[in-house]
């Protein structure tokens, strides 16, 4: 999911850089009054008004691609006017472990949003991003029958759990106990009626106007871990109910969808729209996706929908689908473009786009709080906001056709280690956007951002704020992949994103597997390195602690002996470049291996020296707190701290004030 952006105020920071003396100049003289740039005026293509495309595909793809652990075979009906999907749904799963199993579970997240009371709404507060829940917006998910095969009901056999916080009154996860066990390899058909009270749009689904996004908006099964995988010593079920930073972790499978809806609707769905017919002023889509983990769904009578053909070297064929609210009918080149270089090149990167389709739908303004999203084969831009949007527009479509990959195929669990997920996919995006757009991210503004860095393998919910989760989670998770590029260079670490993408293709790899994969390609342990900066919550931090200068007599008459001490405050890096300027204008740049806590130079010239910088470039990545990397030779240190603590608080109060 794409975060919004953090506004910078100008002002503000060329009121901290007369304080440091120019020191952070370096960091914000590049930085933008927005994370993202602004596009140029753009010349507007025709306007678009493609009817509805049928599709006809007799025989879905044959090729199996991943493990296909449950089949979903769905029949649904919207019912706009009172907010509602009413739907039936036959579930086939099969036991990928070996243990007897006396029990499912199943996600019902449409819960979330039933009252204040839920988990999610107590640790959103009803936000999300910068989107509110409307009034009166509640929504909610009831199974009215579940039934096996042989017709037994088990309505009498459900309870709600809370695993995560033994919160009662959350009723996002249910267990449901089974009058049969079911042994390993063996398989289990229910048989489920359900409806849907959708909410008003604030959170990834729901309805604006008439407008709907339906997204986790089915009874979906927990994932079943055999022993092994994601580290279990011990097989069992991946528990967690629907919080107000987590996302989403299924399982890979099949999904045939009917969906019904007012005739005069447009709906995108994940994978194939097989067919698409009007009966009894309904009209009935149906669509088909295996080797997915998920099924969405949006809807609206205003979609202004255009396709296009696209293929590549990397990529067979694919026709890019657009579902684009009319405040965006002229932009469709833009989504295009963005679309075709994201397949293109995310292919060449990572590895083959397999599906034969991909859908982007634009929400109207009012539906912004289903924007920014990632589904198979299905993405959502951001809402269409005005006729001119900036660099946000292809910003979010790379973003979420990068989760095509980094959640959609390399399908990580986002409840415990987001990271693989959103930081993966904002380190692709940020490569993407500077090769075909050249916005070049301001890495150290992105860096000093981060002042509460936390593990990146902890539970989404564990982070506390939403700032602080996408904090860590985007821009702290993509800052760790460019110290590990900077360490081993472009060309190797293109070598180890493409062998883990491939590798763990179809599967749900782990940080451990990422890790693996990185030690195999460079030939040697990183394991400091992840305890750090993964699975610890360290950030880089050199400072320059001390200056003397004392004049001597030299053979050439009068040198100065200036006495430099730098220190190591947080986590190791490797090569630490250091700038030391005399008073003369004359400059030395010598690089600190990084060995020890500290290290001391001793410097003999004929001028004294005037000021020393670690990391005048501003080049280690992984460094958050450069207030320290500056320090004048003839600065008090009782003034020096001073400044230090009155920058610190104002760079915190500054950012803290920043919304995503």
């Amino acid at each position: 999911m794409a975060p919004s952006r953090a506004k910078i105020v100008i002002s503000s920071l060329l009121a901290l850089c007369l304080l440091l003396g120019g020191t952070l100049w370096l960091i914000f003289r590049d930085a933008p009054e927005s994370q993202l740039s602004y596009a140029p005026d753009q010349a507007k293509p025709p306007k678009v008004s493609t009817p509805i495309v049928q599709e006809s595909v007799q025989n879905p793809t044959a090729q199996i691609l991943s493990k296909r652990v449950v089949e979903y075979h769905i029949d649904t009906t919207l019912d706009p006017e009172k907010r509602a999907i009413k739907g039936t749904q036959t579930m086939t799963w099969s036991h990928p472990g070996q243990e007897t199993v006396n029990e499912l579970y199943f996600h019902l997240y449409p819960n979330a949003f039933s009252s204040m009371d839920s988990t999610f709404m107590k640790e959103s507060g009803g936000k999300l991003r910068n989107d509110k829940m409307p009034a009166d917006g509640f929504g909610s998910m009831t199974i009215t029958d579940m039934k096996t095969a042989e017709g037994l009901s088990l309505m009498h056999r459900m309870q709600y759990v809370q695993p995560d916080d033994g919160n009662v009154k959350d009723k996002t996860l249910v267990k449901v106990r089974l009058p049969k066990p079911v042994k390993g390899g063996e398989s289990i058909t229910l048989s489920i009626q359900f409806e849907v009270k959708l909410p008003k749009i604030f959170a990834r689904m729901g309805t604006a106007d008439d407008f709907v996004m339906a997204g986790q908006w089915f009874p979906k099964i927990s994932v079943y871990e055999p022993a092994g995988a994601s580290g279990r010593t011990v097989e069992g079920w991946n528990l967690h109910q629907y919080h107000g930073n987590s996302e989403f972790y299924s399982d890979f499978g099949i999904y045939s969808v009917r969906i019904h809806v007012p005739s005069n609707y447009i709906v995108a769905g994940t994978g194939i729209m097989q067919s698409s017919q009007i009966r009894n002023k309904e009209k009935v889509y149906q669509f088909y996706a295996d080797d997915v983990h998920d099924f969405a769904w949006a809807a609206s009578p205003n979609f202004v929908y255009a396709e296009e053909p696209f293929a590549s070297p990397e990529v067979p064929g694919v026709r890019i689908k657009l579902y684009l609210d009319p405040a965006h009918k002229d932009l469709k080149e833009r989504y295009f473009f963005a679309a075709k270089a994201a397949l293109k090149y995310f292919s060449k990167w990572y590895g083959t786009y397999p599906y034969s389709t991909l859908s982007i739908v634009v929400p109207p303004e009012s539906g912004n709080g289903a924007g920014g999203m990632e589904y198979p084969t299905l993405v959502t831009a951001f809402g269409a906001k005005d006729d001119s949007p900036g660099y946000d527009l292809e910003r979010t479509v790379i973003h979420e056709i990068g989760h095509q990959y980094f959640y959609g195929m390399l399908a990580s669990n986002e409840f415990e280690e987001a990271w693989l997920d959103e930081g993966f996919t904002s380190y692709a995006e940020d490569k993407l956007m500077e090769q075909e757009y050249g916005v070049i991210p301001n890495l150290p503004v992105q860096a000093s951002l981060i002042s509460s860095p936390m593990s990146l393998t902890q539970e989404a919910w564990k982070y506390g704020s939403q700032d602080q989760y996408a904090l860590n989670v985007y821009y702290r998770g993509k800052l760790v992949l460019k110290a590990i590029e900077q360490q081993v260079g472009n060309q190797t670490m293109k070598k180890i994103m493409r062998a883990y993408a491939q590798k763990y293709r179809f599967k749900h790899p782990t940080t451990a597997d990422f890790q693996k994969v990185v030690e195999q390609v460079t030939s040697k342990t990183w394991q400091t390195f992840f305890d750090q900066y993964v699975y610890g919550n360290q950030m880089a931090d050199f400072a320059v602690d001390s200056i003397t200068v004392k004049k001597k007599d030299g053979a050439a008459g009068k040198i100065y002996e200036s006495t430099v001490k730098i220190s190591k405050k947080g986590g190791d890096f490797p090569k630490i470049p250091i700038q030391f300027t005399f008073t003369d204008g004359q400059t030395l740049n010598k690089v600190w291996n990084g060995a020890g806590e500290s290290a001391e130079f001793k410097l003999e010239y004929s001028a004294p020296l005037a000021w020393a910088m670690v990391d005048p470039n501003y080049s280690i990545v992984i460094e958050n707190k450069h207030f320290n990397n500056y320090l004048k030779a003839d600065m008090d240190k009782k003034v020096l701290i001073r400044w230090n603590v009155s920058i610190t608080k104002l760079i915190e109060t500054l950012l803290g004030s920043l919304s995503w």
